[in-house]
């Protein structure tokens, strides 16, 4: 029997070599094959050990914003302004150099030449979600001979009742809700001055006291809007607005002890595309006043010193758009001297009547500026509670003039006034005469 240990030999050798050049592939076969799973779970005893994890990487800190201080009150409070430079020694048709007038230009009149009318400057802001704060002194203000003295004008908080601002609360020296006119700022009045027959009311158009006032939010935006398109609007005082105040006006002590009371109705509407705004209104109180003798006249007051002021007044006024048309009258009565040689002589709670009518044009884009010619009438025949002894009033006047828009920051208007008034200055008579005037504008 042939052996057959060299076979097994050859055999042997031959399955050893495919071995080693097969190792490497089965090798990485089993890297990559993942590990079969079995059916029967390890035994308690030989669980998986817990695997070590990584050692974990730091956090990157994330910034943090900066946390949000609230802004300081003082850090809300906003400036603005205007100054009217005026000149009233242009050449006219008929000079006369007593025609003056006391409580509205103080540059009428012989030796007068370049003045500053008003010279103010406003501080306002909220100093809390529902308080406001309004401050204006004038730098300009006449006092006996003395020009340009600082005065306080507006010193007022607005305390709002809801969060829309719907409702309010004006508390210190401002404007009295009274007619239209009266509560328009001379920064935006097409005339250099208030007429006659509404501002008769109330000098310097203030007084001190506590008012309410309620608009809706749309309203308020509108009342917003017919001032800061050029317009000519009043401001934002309500649709209602109501109060009492000292009755004496403005940085002047109450000298009674009863408070005026005062109430206002107006409202905004579009009519087709035009804005129009109507309003009713009145106040009545007792003004406290005392006779001083003139030349040995003996003047005197009739039932007191505390004397009976009541006034009615209706105001329409169509925007310019570009053509529009103001008016105001109002009714009443008020302290006023009499006519006549004996009448002449009583200061006495007397009728009055007055106001304004007034046509306006709006024209943009002429040269590039806008430009607004106007021509109003006034009417006035009452006593004026305020001055010397209430001298009784009657003024018929004509205004022509034209504003130019140069940009936001200057106007220039010019005007022609034809005058017929009493004189604020003793005996009181009447002068006539023609001023041609010119003032400059700078809005700040």
């Amino acid at each position: 029997m042939t052996s057959t240990a060299p076979f097994r030999a050859v055999l042997q050798t031959l399955l050893s070599g495919t071995a080693l050049l097969l190792s490497p592939l089965a090798h990485a076969q089993q890297e990559e094959a993942p590990p079969a799973a079995s059916s029967e779970a390890p035994p308690a005893d030989e669980a998986a050990p817990t695997p070590v994890p990584e050692q974990a990487k730091p956090e990157t800190p994330k910034p943090q914003a900066p946390e949000k201080k609230e802004q300081a009150w003082y850090d809300r409070i906003r400036i603005r302004g205007y100054t009217q430079f005026r000149y009233n020694r242009l050449p006219s048709f008929r000079v006369n150099d007593a025609l003056v007038n006391d409580q509205g230009d103080r540059f009428l009149g012989k030796n007068n030449g370049f003045g500053i009318r008003r010279a103010r400057l406003v501080l306002f802001g909220d100093v809390h979600d529902r308080v406001s704060i309004y401050l204006q002194p004038d730098f300009a203000s006449v006092l006996g001979d003395q020009y340009n003295v600082t005065i306080m004008r507006d010193w007022y908080a607005d305390i709002f009742l809801d969060a829309k601002k719907e409702f309010r609360l004006r508390v210190g020296q401002s404007k009295v809700p009274f007619g239209f006119e009266n509560l328009q700022s001379s920064q935006n009045r097409l005339p250099l001055d208030r007429n006659d027959g509404i501002n008769s009311a109330l000098k310097d158009e203030r007084d001190l006291g506590v008012f309410f006032y309620w608009a809706p939010d749309e309203i308020r935006k509108r009342f917003k809007y017919l001032v800061d398109s050029g317009l000519k609007g009043s401001g934002d005082y309500g649709v209602v607005g109501f109060g009492v105040f000292n009755g004496q006006t403005a940085n002047r002590a109450e000298r009674n002890d009863t408070p005026h009371g005062v109430v206002r109705f107006t409202w905004p509407f579009l009519f087709g595309s035009q804005y129009v705004e109507a309003g009713v209104g009145g106040y009545y109180g007792r003004f406290n006043l005392s006779a001083s003798p003139r030349d040995e006249a003996p003047y005197a007051l009739v039932g007191g010193s505390n004397q009976v002021d009541a006034r009615a007044i209706v105001s329409l006024t169509i925007y310019p758009q570009p053509l529009g048309f103001q008016a105001e009258y109002n009714i009443g009565r008020g302290p006023s001297l009499g006519e006549g040689p004996v009448e002449g002589l009583l200061i006495d709670s007397r009728r009055l009547r007055g106001g304004y009518a007034q046509l306006m044009y709006k024209l943009d884009g002429v040269l590039g500026v806008s430009l607004i010619p106007y021509v109003r009438g006034t009417l006035y025949e009452g006593g004026k509670k305020f001055e010397t002894n209430a001298p009784l009033y009657d003024v018929r006047e004509l205004e022509m003039g034209a504003e130019w828009q140069l940009n936001k920051a200057l106007e220039l208007t010019g005007t022609y006034l034809i005058s017929d008034r009493t004189s604020s200055r003793y005996p009181y008579i009447q002068e006539q005469g023609h001023v041609t005037r010119v003032q400059l504008q700078v809005n700040y």
